[in-house]
């Protein structure tokens, strides 16, 4: 039987044929003419031929073709996750004490930012996050890892502010869970993936009133000590072909037809009922309750359509370890009580169930721990921003005691505070924002700086690197220390060429220390109304108007004898009758001799009653060979003048060598004398003052001073000497001088402070900082109000830094150069009559021990 191809074109070559007169040319369509169906069957064989010999060719082609293509996507995605992966880090974040729920959708909104342009994400892949929840015994840690493509400080900075009051910590990337057990144990480990069950065009559930963590949180309360557990959600931003692809199968859902290709094949093999047939006359009416379905679903479809949406998947792990000589039957307790615990974590997800809903695929066990320190994101589901929120935030719940929270916010400072210098004070560094050194300002650091904070906090230190500054910036500057731990810091890290201006008084050293006479000074009168203001101050419990008068009386008596007045003189002067009858043979004040008129006519009995309560005082203080030597060893080898103009003054007086009053007093002398050089200022003019520091750790016990410290912070400033007063708690200082340091040393630094400090402190720091963040902050973390070209400016919070290591031997070569200066002129001796019933010359040659003399020697 003849093709009906060549039935239908036969007549056509017979016609053709037959008018041209002539023949078919010779060619495949002349072939094809004159045999229709011996050309078909020509080609058909051909073709065969063709196929015979090519086809396995083509065929080995296009797999081998296959291979290297599916290898070259498979190289190409490697290569972009270790792009991803090389200077990868973990931000650990510290919750808040109370969280903002709107805090998570303000984040993942922020970070659509990382979205790369499209020729971009084609040839290097786009950067992913990935949230991680980390559980063990007794913590519950949360980070996120970030690339190492991603800009330093860009993820941390968007978690602090979305969620005010967070603080964050960089490190290192390591593993989520331990990947290698400890020596002699056997890992255990189970685990698995979530994935969306229906399509992703559907969402899962948002919104909830309580937290939506909180299952998840409480799955793993009751880990044993060598189990831990993960919960992982990695997400990336993405536009382009995937959002198209997620809206291609938005509309096959809400056409009720299959979202996925294999699905859908499946459906046109099988055709059966659609669930939404298209609207027909021969359609039945849908009962209201299928289409109030149908409208709500349609409704959530094209709401979560709406913004950006993110790529996500989510991986969990259970570990544990149990020994290596533990028996089949143990091991087997140990991966039953593991798969209980992944399944619990995989159950905590059902609570996000609502139009979708999430189904779990396990992981070899092999496979687990590796998916989670390799943090790979291939194909994910795809989930707008508040579900993703919902599944990645800081819990809410308030009452979690296993979660580390921070304590203090972190508070950028304001414009225009200093970075570094020496013009500059250090105060620490930046904890909010891009990391940068903060200082004071010398000008405004003469409004004086009030640090308070808990012992251990970080005080000393902070006052430690501002002197080092003022030192090594040519500023005078006085040290009281009444601990020794600072002055110590100091020695070991000052500079060899400063040596020669450090003058030492340590309590504790074995050398002779300066003299820094207290009897001394121009103004007679004024002086001894110091000196007896300042006894009168730290003895106020057993001090009366008769010790007062007495002590007032002999002063004044001492200074009107030739020489250098000495405090060694005041016991003999009340209790030897011979040298008081000289010393009043050279009385001038009809008042002073009417004084020892009436001490004269006491009897024996009286006079030492009377006497007794400033004696026995006196005799503490002095009977102490280092308040002795120091303040009483004869004229002054100390200079304030000189130490104000860029010397350095450090007072080392521990209270255990001294005993409290005793130090209490040697540290209000030191400041009464560098208060009067202070006031002697007064005759140089303003612009050739030199700036000049007052350092005083443990203040309260060193302000016993005759005038009032208002006054003195008050008239500080205009000549030019900055005072810094530190001490632990606001109850050490009585209620006048709380006040008057509240007003007058206008910056305050303050480190952790007890809740009462904290909420009379707050007054200086709020709105920025409340009490909670002042009664909360972290050791070396400080809550600071400057001043800022004279006038107050908002507070801010910083880390104090760490002094610079300590320099091996520079403490002798300092405290060697320092007793040089404290070296008496040869003329500087006061050279008494022998016999006159003062004490004998001390050589100071001739000295042993803590600077007592071997034997006396007459002048």
């Amino acid at each position: 039987m003849l093709h009906p191809a060549v039935l239908l074109l036969s007549p056509a070559s017979s016609f053709i044929a037959h008018f041209s007169g002539s023949q078919v040319p010779d060619s495949p369509i002349g072939d094809y003419l004159r045999d229709p169906a011996g050309a078909v069957h020509a080609v058909l064989v051909h073709l065969q031929e063709w196929v015979a010999t090519w086809g396995l060719v083509v065929a080995t082609s296009a797999t081998a073709g296959t291979v290297v293509l599916v290898w070259a996507r498979w190289w190409w995605r490697r290569r972009c996750q270790q792009r991803l992966a090389a200077d990868a880090r973990v931000i650990q974040i510290l919750p808040p004490p109370t969280v903002d729920a709107t805090g998570a959708p303000a984040l993942w909104a922020n970070l659509v930012g990382l979205l790369r342009p499209a020729w971009r994400r084609w040839l290097t892949g786009q950067p992913h996050l990935a949230f991680e929840y980390l559980f063990d015994r007794e913590t519950v840690r949360l980070q996120v890892w970030v690339p190492g493509q991603i800009p330093p400080g860009m993820i941390e900075r968007a978690i602090e502010s979305a969620w005010p009051g967070t603080h964050t910590r960089t490190a290192p990337v390591t593993s989520p869970l331990p990947t290698t057990p400890p020596a002699g144990r056997h890992m255990v480990t189970t685990g698995g993936e979530l994935k969306l069950a229906r399509s992703e065009a559907l969402p899962i559930r948002t919104d909830f009133p309580a937290d939506p963590v909180r299952a998840l949180l409480g799955a793993p309360v009751g880990l044993g000590p060598q189990e831990r557990a993960a919960v992982q959600v990695l997400a990336r931003p993405v536009a382009g072909r995937r959002v198209k692809k997620a809206r291609r199968a938005a509309r096959h859902a809400r056409a009720g037809r299959s979202t996925r290709p294999v699905s859908r094949l499946l459906d046109l093999l099988t055709p059966g009922h659609q669930s939404r047939p298209r609207p027909s006359r021969s359609t039945p009416v849908l009962d209201p309750h299928t289409a109030l379905e149908i409208a709500a679903e349609d409704r959530v479809i094209v709401a979560k359509q709406r913004g950006s949406p993110y790529e996500t998947r989510i991986r969990y792990a259970v570990t544990s370890t149990v020994p290596d000589t533990a028996n089949a039957e143990e091991r087997a307790k140990a991966r039953d009580r593991m798969r209980g615990r992944s399944h619990a974590i995989a159950s905590a997800f059902a609570t996000f169930t609502e139009y979708n809903y999430y189904r779990r695929t396990r992981l070899r066990p092999r496979h687990v721990l590796p998916r989670l320190a390799e943090r790979r994101l291939g194909a994910g589901d795809l989930l707008s921003i508040p579900e993703l929120a919902a599944l990645a935030h800081l819990p809410w719940d308030e009452s979690i005691p296993s979660l580390q929270r921070a304590g203090a916010r972190a508070v950028p400072p304001p414009p225009g505070v200093a970075n570094a210098g020496a013009a500059v004070r250090p105060i620490g560094v930046t904890d909010s924002g891009h990391p940068r050194p903060v200082g004071l300002r010398v000008p405004d650091a003469r409004h004086h700086l009030h640090i308070l904070g808990a012992t251990g906090s970080g005080k000393s230190e902070l006052m430690a690197r501002m002197i080092l500054t003022d030192a090594e910036a040519g500023r005078g500057v006085v040290v009281i220390d009444p601990k020794g731990d600072l002055v110590s810091d100091l020695l070991m890290r000052l500079p060899t060429e400063l040596g020669e201006k450090v003058v030492l008084f340590d309590a504790d050293s074995r050398a002779r220390p300066p003299v820094l006479n207290p009897l001394e000074g121009t103004d007679g009168p004024r002086t001894v109304d110091n000196l007896v203001s300042i006894f009168s101050r730290v003895y106020a419990a057993s001090w009366g108007p008769r010790t007062d008068d007495i002590l007032r009386a002999s002063l004044l008596t001492l200074r009107a004898l030739p020489g250098t007045p000495i405090l060694t003189d005041l016991p003999k002067l009340l209790s030897n009758p011979a040298f008081r009858q000289r010393a009043t043979d050279q009385l001038d004040d009809e008042v002073l001799k009417g004084f020892w008129t009436w001490y004269g006519d006491l009897s024996a009995p009286g006079r030492a009653q009377v006497t007794a309560p400033l004696l026995n005082k006196v005799r503490a203080f002095l009977l102490r060979p280092f308040v002795r030597e120091a303040l009483a060893g004869g004229p002054s080898t100390v200079d304030m003048n000189q130490v104000l103009d860029g010397g350095i003054c450090l007072v080392r007086i521990a209270q255990d060598a001294l005993g409290a009053e005793t130090a209490h007093l040697v540290g209000s002398i030191v400041v009464a004398r560098t208060w009067q050089a202070t006031t002697a200022r007064a005759r140089i003019p303003q612009t050739q003052r030199h700036d000049a520091s007052l350092y005083m750790d443990e203040a309260h016990n060193f302000l016993h001073l005759p005038y009032s410290l208002g006054d003195m912070l008050a008239e500080a400033r205009a000549y030019r000497l900055s005072m810094t007063l530190a001490h632990q708690y606001l109850r050490q200082l009585p209620k006048e001088l709380e006040e008057g340091i509240s007003t007058n040393a206008r910056t305050k630094i303050i480190f952790s402070a007890s809740p009462e400090d904290a909420r009379h402190l707050a007054r200086h720091t709020e709105p920025r900082l409340t009490a909670h963040d002042l009664s909360n902050l972290d050791v070396f973390h400080a809550a600071v109000r400057p001043v800022l070209q004279g006038a107050e400016a908002p507070a801010f919070t910083a880390v104090t830094e760490k002094l610079r290591p300590p320099i091996p031997g520079r403490a002798k070569q300092i405290r060697a150069a320092a007793a040089r200066n404290a070296r008496p002129q040869p003329s500087s001796v006061p050279l008494r009559k022998k016999g006159d019933g003062t004490p004998p010359h001390i050589d100071p040659r001739r000295t042993s021990g803590r600077g007592q003399p071997d034997a006396p020697t007459s002048a």
